[in-house]
């Protein structure tokens, strides 16, 4: 750098050194300018040899944050000096016991909650953890000063962002959409809020940012109107009652319009209520509330209010100190407007919080001013009852990472890959919770288990001790941990039933005079073309293999069995690769992907694969689908080369394919008779319900009932039992 360059430098330092000074909300003593002095030159000593990454020198950087903390938030000396001393214990060689004997235990303890916010930062994925975030900020420190410089730096570090590349502006806009802007409007900085929220939208949704700047911009002219026109109808009235007053419009944010068309899904030019009105009048403490009222009373004279949409905030403050009256009423042109009511000192608290209230005030008065209000933000963030779910307030947040945060319904925080369902959330829980899952609940509202979850809902687990896992769960999963567990309680279950299955077809075999053991197995495999033992058990407990089939079995085996039992020969296993056609034929139906889609394809010729081999799908650019093995010789190169073209396959038995078929009932309506049919349906034959839905009409009914089954004996079977149930006139599938 030039010499000549480098005054230039300094001397811009010197300018906004002694702005910072000119700017202070509070009275600076001789004493604040000789603390925030010495910490300018420390700072500026400290820094000296750094440079931000958009080149300028780094002091511009903690003179900046000083001058959002003198400003805009209009605190203290010791809270300006804190702020130009932030990054000095973290980036330079100065240590906290220099700043201790430098500027006392205050400062220090300042600075020091500061260094380890950045530590710890640099450890921890904290956009990821809005609640742990807020905890690790309370047990930091208990100066909630930190809390507020921390904003006041990520606000800068928000307006200068634009030489950072762009993976790093989106991640560092999203955390501060999610923790920062949320923490500035808890302790009452409503407009670096605002900004906050303004500034991450630029950078998350740019081109809905700049869409939506240049619709306001256009739409100024029109707003300006409009609020003349308001001011018009009601200055009369405000002038004959003698008020000293101002009328002002406020433009709604960028980000709440966003929001709001998000919300109501409306476009731009629908939102109704794109700015706010505000009547700020001057008064003595003692009228303040008298007032308001009286100004309320003028307003709703002239103009509709809409009753629900009132709030007073001046007889209860908020707990940042937060007073006004707000009304929203029919304003000119038949459009819903809303009027905000302060006095000059409201406005005041409005704009800097607290800190208006001791602007004024001098010595011991003023510190412990500012110790009242410090107070009052600390007990607000450590109150008890403040969960995280009001800590995120109404924001609904996607964040910019793969990854969705949801809350329980006691507020704690759960992270969740995108696309997540509430059954992937039980069983994130606990396996338990999963296995047990009944329903759910999503923002206090009931909804099916393959919802797609969103970061910031509330999700409520319904459980019950009869509920289980079933095929169909397998659908509504997508997390590789839900999955899993699912998988492993259908093949337990299928191991129950296969249980089951082997003591009836034991007894069914009896009754044929055939011994069920291993030959007999291996020959009923073969011959219902099954791969294992376990399908046939399977197959005969849940009765799609049933007493007939099994006779058919024995009277075409009876004289293999004949011969058996004469010659007492025991056969060995038929060799696979006799018989690997035959028992895999089953296996005929291929399905890709995840969601198990039966597409158009075409069998490769290079490894020529068949029904039962383990295979993968290739889109080709002019075949369409081609099916290789996955031991293929092309496989590897095909899988490294055009991975983005790989398409996972597998072949499926069709006799365990599930069918929706729709049964009407009609009947004598018995106390008790759809329980009884529950039970036929659930408990007895272990076959899923989508639907059900009965009728009564003089004592008769008629029911429809929607089930899933496995193949067309099973209903049949169903419809038969269903039959038997006392008071049932008539079965049919529709």
């Amino acid at each position: 750098m030039t010499e000549a360059a480098l005054e230039i430098e300094n001397k811009e330092i010197t300018k906004q050194y002694k702005e910072l000074l000119r700017i202070s909300y509070q009275t600076l003593t001789a004493a604040d300018k000789k603390l925030i002095r010495s910490a300018f030159e420390v700072a500026l000593d400290a820094h000296k040899n750094q440079r931000r990454k958009s080149g300028e020198a780094y002091i511009f950087h903690p003179i900046a944050v000083a001058k959002i903390v003198a400003s805009e938030i209009g605190l203290d000396a010791v809270s300006i000096a804190s702020a130009l001393l932030h990054d000095v214990v973290e980036d330079t060689e100065y240590t906290l016991d220099d700043i201790e004997r430098m500027f006392g235990e205050t400062v220090a303890r300042i600075v020091d909650g500061l260094t380890k916010i950045a530590h710890m930062k640099k450890d921890m994925n904290i956009s990821q953890q809005a609640e742990n975030f807020r905890k690790m900020l309370l047990t930091l420190h208990d100066d909630v000063r930190v809390i507020i410089i921390k904003i006041a730096d990520r606000y800068h570090n928000m307006l200068t962002m634009d030489s950072m590349p762009e993976h790093k502006q989106v991640k560092i806009a999203s955390e501060t959409l999610y923790i920062y802007a949320p923490l500035a409007h808890r302790i009452g900085l409503y407009n670096i809020k605002t900004e906050l929220e303004d500034l991450s939208l630029k950078y998350t949704e740019p081109e809905v940012y700049d869409d939506l700047q240049g619709k306001i911009e256009e739409s100024k002219e029109e707003q300006q109107a409009y609020i003349d026109s308001f001011k018009k109808v009601i200055e009369k009235s405000l002038d004959e009652e003698g008020l000293n007053y101002t009328i002002k419009g406020r433009m709604k944010s960028i980000f709440s319009m966003r929001r709001k068309m998000k919300a109501q899904n409306v476009s731009f030019d629908e939102i109704y209520d794109k700015f706010a009105i505000r009547i700020i009048y001057k008064s003595d403490r003692q009228n303040e509330k008298f007032l308001a009222w009286k100004i309320y009373s003028i307003v709703t004279d002239h103009f509709t209010p809409n009753p629900v949409r009132l709030r007073d905030w001046i007889s209860s403050p908020k707990s940042t100190g937060y007073e006004a009256l707000h009304i929203t009423v029919m304003g000119p042109k038949g459009k819903w407007v809303e009027v905000q009511i302060r006095s000059e000192r409201m406005h005041e608290i409005a704009e800097k919080g607290y800190a208006a209230h001791f602007k004024y005030k001098h010595g011991d008065q003023k510190e412990q001013g500012i110790e009242i209000w410090l107070n009052r933000l600390q007990e607000a963030l450590e109150n008890s009852n403040t969960n995280a779910v009001d800590f995120v307030e109404e924001f609904k947040l996607n964040l910019y990472a793969k990854e969705i945060f949801v809350f329980t319904p006691t507020g704690e925080l759960k992270s969740l890959p995108k696309g997540a369902t509430p059954l992937d959330f039980a069983f994130n829980i606990h396996t338990e919770v999963g296995m047990h899952t009944r329903g759910a609940k999503v923002n206090g509202k009931l909804v099916p288990l393959n919802t797609t979850l969103n970061s910031g809902d509330q999700v409520e687990i319904i459980t019950s001790d009869q509920a289980k896992p079933n095929q169909n769960w397998l659908d509504y999963a997508t997390t590789a941990r839900a999955r899993a567990k699912i998988k492993s309680s259908l093949r337990e279950e299928q191991k129950a039933v296969a249980l089951d299955g082997k003591e009836i077809l034991r007894r069914k075999l009896k009754s044929q005079k055939i011994t069920l053991n291993e030959d007999t197995v291996n020959k009923m495999v073969t011959h219902f073309k099954l791969k294992t033992s376990l399908d046939l058990f399977y197959r005969v407990g849940i009765g799609a293999i049933d007493n007939q089939m099994i006779k058919d079995f024995a009277s075409s085996h009876s004289n293999a069995f004949i011969s058996f039992f004469k010659n007492k020969i025991r056969r060995s296993p038929v060799p696979e690769d006799i018989n690997k056609e035959e028992i895999t034929s089953k296996y005929d139906i291929l399905v890709f992907g995840k969601e198990e889609e039966k597409l158009d394809y075409k069998l490769s010729k290079c490894c020529n694969p068949i029904p039962g081999d383990e295979v993968f799908g290739f889109v080709s650019v002019s075949e369409g689908i081609k099916v290789h093995k996955k031991n293929c010789p092309n496989a590897i190169s095909l899988q490294s080369n055009y991975a983005y073209r790989i398409i996972s396959a597998k072949w499926i038995d069709s006799s365990k394919e599930e069918f929706k078929a729709d049964i009407q009932l009609t009947g004598i309506d018995n106390l008790g008779l759809v329980s009884e049919i529950t039970e036929v349906i659930s408990d007895n034959m272990h076959v899923n319900m989508r639907n059900l839905n009965f009728s009564t009409d003089g004592g008769t009914f008629t029911g429809q009932i929607t089930v899933v089954v496995k193949n067309k004996g099973i209903l049949k079977k169903l419809i038969d039992n269903l039959k038997q149930i006392d008071g049932i006139d008539k079965v049919t599938r529709i």
